[in-house]
């Protein structure tokens, strides 16, 4: 039964605008790379609805792939891949050899872990994103020309109290990180809850 299975809140009210906003960006068809892909709430709903798409996903650790499993295998799922285990920080060990995928999706990753993740995610995005590829990013994010909401300015002190590494990141410090991988922001959409969808690609490519 999925009701006993572990849970994300955020990734259940997320889930609706960010599939909206994947539906405009996205092509009919494609294969699609998951990073930290934590409960599966998201791997399930996206192949559910983008029926498509094959859907892989991954997270740094195992222990919830049988939450993922239970949740993609009880839809009856056939157009997601068994879980594999993708640590950014441990590229040695990417367990998917030298495949490309046409949508690298990450939902609030960054800030929840080191920079180094952030700089390992977008070489990895511009290593195996095949030619028209997107890397979608999700989650808060501090804009210099914006003004930070009071929910976000309270989210990264707590963060950043329960780790240093953490915090919700700069999209101009992430546009300079995925530059050097030889990426480029080409699309930016505004979520509910102040969130935002950064859609990134090949730099060569990005005024397509």
């Amino acid at each position: 039964m999925t009701d006993a299975l572990p849970f994300s809140p955020a990734a259940e009210r997320n889930r609706e605008p960010i599939l909206a906003t994947l539906r405009q960006v996205l092509p009919a068809h494609g294969q699609a790379l998951e990073v930290a892909c934590g409960t599966g709430q998201h791997a399930a709903w996206f192949a559910q609805h983008l029926p498509g798409w094959h859907w892989w996903p991954t997270d740094a650790g195992a222990d919830l792939f049988p939450a993922v499993l239970a949740r993609t295998q009880g839809a009856g799922l056939r157009n997601v891949a068994a879980p594999s285990v993708l640590n950014l920080l441990a590229p040695e060990a990417w367990p998917l050899g030298e495949q490309r995928f046409d949508l690298v999706y990450a939902a609030n990753l960054l800030h929840i872990a080191p920079w180094a993740c952030a700089e390992a995610l977008m070489r990895l995005a511009a290593q195996h994103l095949a030619p028209g590829g997107r890397l979608v990013t999700y989650g808060p994010y501090l804009e210099d020309e914006v003004p930070t909401a009071e929910g976000n300015r309270q989210f990264d002190a707590s963060l950043r109290q329960q780790n240093s590494a953490w915090g919700i990141r700069r999209r101009e410090d992430l546009q300079a990180e995925a530059a050097r991988a030889g990426l480029a922001l080409a699309q930016r959409h505004a979520l509910p809850a102040n969130n935002l969808l950064l859609v990134w690609v090949h730099a060569e490519g990005a005024g397509a």
